[in-house]
């Protein structure tokens, strides 16, 4: 079984693309800042920084709805790739595919400037 759920926050707008040919989609890259559960020895609370993608309908909300700072909950799963950079090195990629996204507050809370 290969199921990820986390809550963060965007650490910058998505990057929205959209792929060409017969069946065209929406592709939205994100990173998701995820605050680690425990505080290090006496050091702040820090966070994981992960790279994300979603297609489709979850890419449309995305674009629509998203932007830095929100704070949302999703569930999907961890996909790993490679390609040939321009270099001609082997690049390998580890992402999750956000296939369940929803917010995690209410406009509201997300717009106080303490949030």
């Amino acid at each position: 079984m290969n199921k990820v759920i986390l809550m963060g926050r965007l650490t910058r707008d998505p990057d929205i693309r959209h792929s060409q040919g017969e069946n065209a989609t929406v592709i939205a890259r994100y990173t998701l800042a995820v605050d680690r559960r425990f505080k290090q020895d006496g050091a702040d609370q820090t966070a994981d920084f992960i790279s994300m993608v979603s297609f489709g309908r979850q890419a449309e909300f995305i674009e629509k709805y998203v932007h830095k700072g929100t704070k949302l909950v999703i569930s999907g799963r961890i996909q790993t790739g490679s390609y040939t950079n321009r270099d001609g090195q082997k690049v390998y990629t580890t992402d999750v595919v956000g296939e369940e996204v929803e917010f995690a507050e209410s406009k509201s809370v997300a717009e106080l400037p303490f949030a």
